[in-house]
């Protein structure tokens, strides 16, 4: 699994954590009864996440502020759940809105469902040697400029062999799709041992903890064997044993930023993952799946929210996630971005949310383009990052004609833009150039993040025909029309240099933004 950072004061473990099982000699990559006699699949979502979060049931109840005997009647079964009984249960387990679902499905009588089987066993040449991980839970907790991640995990080993050793990876990168800025950051500052202070247990509650050796240690990042051994001995797992494995470590800011990216590299039953914020950060959180066959999407469920005094705290669950899926969550503190005074500036809040803005020489390059297929993997990371940047200005703007951003708005030379039309497709340019134009011309209003303070009268044709590289190296030719086609030359301009005042017409000069009317509308034609 691995975690991130991005944009300003992004965190990396990637802040990334990569786990991967081990055998001894080998490292892997990283209920009760209803009326008709099924599944109460309520009771038995909620044991699975007591398991998960560790708690005795008395404790369960005391962090849901029910007695323990209901508590315990709901377990077995002899009492039926409320809603109001879910939603706290919910919010003490940081379940992610699974608890929710399942109390959906006991009051709708659907047909008993018990959990999914298990994904099948891979053989020992696919590199998992039999380890399954049946729950995947991570906790990052913010305060005071420190993340500290506490991982725990439930391992099944379906093998032929005892595992006596798992790899992890904490793997940080501030600014991702900017390898050579993350590189003299962590070149001139590294990260640490010290800063890490990792520690990691075996069992249930802690009760036994875990050696640990360094397998390798770069300024970016460490990976780590946790051995199934320590102070009271060896425990190895053994086939068909399972056992719950947790570890625990911290990372400042100046190396975590705001994002936490894990990786499923091992079969995978349940992922889960929880961020506990201060509430006076106001942060909004969203998520962003990936694949290796897909870009970046829009978590399928959504992450749920629970606001406790001083703390918010963000969960998101899913059930067997493919192997070498990407989940991405990221958040912005919505607080530091107006800590400038009660009305930050559209500029700056756009500065904030890790826009270059236009005073940066940057803008004024041309971008360089991409070796396709050969820098696949790279086009890949700056789109995921191009996402990111749009899903932060999206939390702060309303955009009702659609909205785009290139590469070098967010720090990074490269020749790769999206554009979000008013109709919710998002279109991916690499390399792209503009080699006609055709139809009428009209003028309408253009805002640009990088200078947001300000909307200018932009002449564009109503047809553009852009020539552009495929992911896989092939060269086409899109034609744009209308309101998308001006979105489209607003960022293929970008890539090229030029900003839309560069296309206004003379005398005609931006106006400011308290003076415009149109936001939030549709293009006019």
């Amino acid at each position: 699994m691995t975690t991130g950072t991005t944009g300003p004061g992004t965190p990396a473990e990637q802040p990334a954590v990569t786990a991967a099982g081990t055998t001894p000699a080998t490292a892997d990559a990283d209920s009760n009864g209803d009326s008709d006699g099924g599944v109460n699949v309520f009771a038995a979502e909620l044991e699975r996440w007591r398991d998960v979060r560790g708690l005795s049931r008395a404790a369960l109840a005391k962090a849901m502020e029910y007695h323990p005997s209901y508590v315990s009647k709901v377990l077995s079964g002899a009492e039926r759940p409320s809603e109001a009984f879910a939603a706290h249960a919910e919010a003490a387990l940081r379940a992610g809105g699974a608890l929710h679902a399942a109390f959906r499905d006991f009051e709708a009588h659907r047909p008993a469902r018990t959990r999914p089987p298990a994904p099948p066993l891979v053989d020992q040449q696919s590199g998992t040697g039999g380890l399954l991980v049946d729950h995947d839970d991570a906790t990052l907790r913010y305060d005071d400029g420190v993340y500290r991640l506490t991982q725990r995990r439930r391992l099944v080993n379906h093998g032929s062999e005892p595992i006596s050793r798992y790899l992890i990876r904490i793997s940080v990168d501030r600014y991702p799709g900017d390898p050579e800025r993350s590189n003299q950051l962590y070149s001139e500052n590294p990260l640490t041992w010290d800063e890490i202070n990792l520690h990691a247990w075996h069992g249930r509650g802690r009760p036994n903890p875990m050696d640990w050796t360094a397998h390798h240690d770069r300024d970016a990042f460490k990976e780590v064997w946790l051995l199934f051994a320590g102070e009271h001995g060896h425990f190895p797992l053994y086939p068909g044993e399972a056992c719950w494995i947790e570890y625990e470590y911290t990372v400042s800011e100046a190396h975590w930023g705001n994002w936490f990216q894990r990786a499923v590299r091992l079969p995978t039953r349940t992922l889960s993952v929880c961020l506990d914020f201060p509430a006076d950060l106001a942060t909004s959180v969203w998520g962003l799946h990936t694949s290796m066959t897909a870009q970046a999407m829009p978590f399928a469920t959504a992450i749920t929210r629970t606001d406790t005094g001083e703390r918010h705290t963000f969960s998101w669950s899913c059930e067997d996630p493919p192997l070498h899926a990407r989940y991405r969550l990221e958040w912005h503190f919505r607080s530091r971005t107006t800590s400038r005074g009660p009305a930050a500036s559209p500029r700056d809040v756009m500065a904030a949310l890790g826009i270059v803005q236009d005073s940066d020489p940057a803008l004024r390059r041309i971008a360089r383009r991409f070796d396709l297929p050969a820098e696949a993997e790279d086009a890949r990371r700056v789109v995921s990052e191009l996402h990111s940047a749009a899903e932060r200005v999206a939390q702060a703007h309303t955009f009702g004609k659609g909205m785009g951003i290139a590469a070098p708005q967010i720090g990074i030379d490269r020749a790769a833009a999206i554009v979000r039309t008013p109709d919710g497709e998002t279109i991916t340019l690499f390399n792209p150039t503009i080699i006609e134009s055709a139809g009428e011309v009209d003028e309408q209003y253009e805002g640009c993040l990088s200078f947001f303070d300000v909307r200018g009268q932009v002449p564009c044709t109503h047809v553009i025909h852009v020539e552009h590289t495929t992911i896989d190296g092939d060269t086409k030719i899109t034609v744009f029309h209308r309101g998308v086609a001006r979105l489209v030359r607003h960022e293929v301009d970008h890539l090229h240099g030029l900003l839309y005042t560069d296309r206004m017409r003379d005398g005609v000069d931006p106006i400011p933004v308290e003076q415009y009317r149109g936001t939030g509308t549709t293009w006019k034609y």
